[in-house]
């Protein structure tokens, strides 16, 4: 049994996290005090969310390395995490997807690298829809005493030590894997302490629902197309936010699949491996689930560029399964 299913729902993050913390006999608490730090950063980012105005709402009139427009919220985000990750302490460096190149902390001892999408879908933030933060943890592979380097950055996602995210909806929630399960933790603001909510989730391994941008079935895959058709015939709901995060959480804890296959326009997907389908893999497999660029598995890809883009069809088990049938026919 899950050890989290020993601890009674109400137990704060940090309590959670010093239990735990036996898991890790090598990180020495560097790895606890990792998982604090973000979990800080989630609550600043969480207020500054819950009170955007027109200091923080809106494009700032220039793109990131994706070329996609920044929203103010994107770099307060982004300014709030690498801060927290930096005075932290464990974290030696960082890749963003606000950055083009690799975020080094001033901390060359440190043992972790960190991938993260700051604020995913936040240009949902204007019409109050769910946005979210994705992370995924890595021990570097260098020696410390040293800026970490691209190698320490391009690891497979099987070498994640931890991943998770943050969804800024209704309430803030964090979902979080350390290897040993997802465990999800929602947050009480009056008292500022995220509390286990969702212990040892696991997802069904049947799913009635499908999460993808349906306007472009024509530009997707035929596989992809066939599987789309499949759906429909047996009735199965269409439930798409287009907000990775939140898609991904409601397919997670009801059952489902969520899909962003290649296209004519995105030869190679659009998500990308490090920061957002490598730690949404860790967690399905470890909740149950599976992830694939439609054929291979996430975690076995090798990760080739900071900002490589990848297909994703990520959920229940049995429903990816399927789509892998489609894929092969």
């Amino acid at each position: 049994m899950n050890d989290a299913l020993a601890l009674p729902v109400g137990t704060t993050l940090d309590r959670f996290i010093m239990r735990k913390q036996e898991d890790f006999p090598f990180a020495s608490g560097e790895l606890s005090q990792l998982l604090r730090d973000i979990a800080l950063a989630a609550k600043i980012v969480s207020r500054e969310i819950s009170r955007a105005d027109q200091d923080t709402v809106g494009t700032i009139g220039t793109q990131n390395v994706q070329g996609e427009d920044q929203q103010k919220l994107d770099v307060i985000a982004n300014i709030r995490f690498i801060r927290a990750l930096r005075n932290g302490g464990e974290v030696c460096t960082i890749v963003s997807e606000e950055d083009e190149d690799l975020i080094h902390t001033g901390n060359a001892n440190a043992k972790y690298i960190v991938a993260m999408d700051p604020l995913d879908g936040s240009s949902n933030i204007d019409v109050n829809i769910p946005v979210g933060t994705i992370f995924g943890i890595y021990r570097r592979l260098t020696d410390g005493g040293q800026d970490g380097t691209l190698e320490d950055c391009l690891q497979k996602g099987t070498q994640q030590v931890a991943a998770g995210y943050i969804l800024y909806g209704a309430s803030t929630m964090l979902v979080y894997t350390t290897g040993c399960g997802v465990n999800g933790f929602t947050y009480e603001p009056s008292l500022g302490e995220f509390f286990l909510s969702h212990p040892d989730i696991k997802i069904p391994d049947k799913g009635r629902q499908y999460s993808c941008n349906e306007a472009n079935v024509s530009n997707f895959p035929l596989g992809i197309q066939n599987y789309l058709a499949f759906c429909r015939e047996q009735k199965y709901s269409s439930r798409y936010i287009g907000s990775l995060v939140a898609d991904f959480h409601r397919n997670l804890l009801k059952g489902g699949i969520y899909f962003y296959p290649a296209s004519d326009k995105n030869k190679t997907g659009k998500l990308r491996l490090l920061y957002e389908c490598n730690p949404l893999a860790f967690i399905a497999e470890q909740a149950g689930g599976q992830a694939t660029d439609g054929i291979e598995r996430i975690l076995d890809k090798t990760p080739v560029a900071l900002h490589e883009r990848c297909p994703l069809v990520i959920g229940s088990s049995e429903m990816i399964e399927k789509v892998r049938k489609y894929m092969t026919l």
